[in-house]
């Protein structure tokens, strides 16, 4: 079942909601506030609501100065243009000079569909990641969108937002409240981790439901900030299950797969496979193409579970 409402729209609603009590919450665009549909912040607030073209390392200067000055800039593009295009405005600008924004890239990995291989992000989580002290976040839902945005506007620091633009499937009861800085496990079991992000939640449950019927209990851990990761909890499942399988739809390099393989290379060495992205460009399809193309399915994320149980 998919949520009522797009996450763009409800990314935008808590902006509303959130700037009738924080006056310093203020939006920057690049020409794309029909995409990420910010237009009611325009309308609710238009003196907090800045359009600066098709410029997208402006658009991130612009938002550090506005932070330097108090504000708390929520500035968006196609993660393609809020990361590569301006990392090194992000990096000087923003983190190196400890700037409060928030930076939204939309269209992650294979949502970006149509508009093909140079608008699909499959490397953005791994820049910014290499940021130091960048928070990076990829909400799973709306419920979990909807509880974390007032957690990330209060954060004091830069923070990535991986956003899925449009309708996903529900995974969470609407009021569902979540940690920033803390996995979620979905679903507990004993033979196999099954670590996933975004769009991979939904394919890590069907995959867990494919792993019953073969007698395998997989347990599924959300793991939706990449940084800093949850050890903690990482850890407690692994040592329990003894295998780990790790879903993003990302390059398999510097993403959630380099993350959970720091963590347990140095705290419980184990066998962790990896649903991923393998060191490819985008290409143009529907996502049905591009899961298939990529090996991003529920049948992928099962083959690979067994693969991690037999490397036990």
């Amino acid at each position: 079942m998919q949520d009522l409402k797009e996450m763009r729209e409800i990314y935008c609603d808590s902006l509303i909601e959130m700037a009738k009590t924080n006056k310093d919450i203020v939006v920057v665009e690049a020409d794309l506030m029909n995409c990420i549909k910010t237009g009611p912040f325009k309308k609710a607030y238009p003196d907090r609501f800045f359009d600066v073209g098709v410029a997208e390392a402006n658009m991130i200067g612009i938002s550090a100065g506005l932070a330097t000055c108090g504000k708390v800039p929520f500035c968006s593009s196609f993660a393609t243009f809020a990361t590569r295009r301006c990392f090194d405005q992000i990096f000087i600008s923003v983190a190196y000079s400890k700037q409060n924004v928030k930076i939204v890239g939309t269209d992650p990995g294979i949502c970006a569909e149509l508009n093909g291989g140079t608008h699909m992000p499959f490397e953005d989580m791994g820049i910014m990641r290499g940021i130091p002290q960048m928070v990076c976040v990829e909400p799973t839902d709306g419920a979990m969108l909807k509880s974390l945005m007032p957690q990330i506007a209060d954060y004091k620091g830069a923070v990535y937002i991986r956003l899925f633009r449009k309708k996903t499937e529900k995974i969470f009861e609407d009021g569902a409240q979540f940690d920033l800085f803390k996995a979620f496990t979905v679903r507990s079991g004993r033979d196999v981790t099954i670590i996933a992000s975004g769009i991979m939640v939904d394919r890590a449950i069907k995959a867990a439901e494919i792993l019953k019927d073969r007698g395998i209990d997989a347990e599924i851990v959300n793991v939706y900030t990449w940084k800093p990761i949850d050890e903690e909890t990482i850890v407690r499942s692994v040592k329990k299950t003894g295998a780990v399988v790790v879903a993003e739809n990302h390059n398999i390099f510097n993403g959630l797969t380099s993350a959970v393989s720091e963590v347990t290379s140095g705290l419980c060495p184990v066998p962790v496979e990896s649903v991923s992205v393998k060191d490819q460009f985008g290409e143009v399809g529907k996502m049905a193409y591009l899961a298939d193309r990529y090996g991003l399915n529920p049948s992928n994320i099962v083959d690979a579970a067994v693969k991690a149980m037999q490397r036990k």
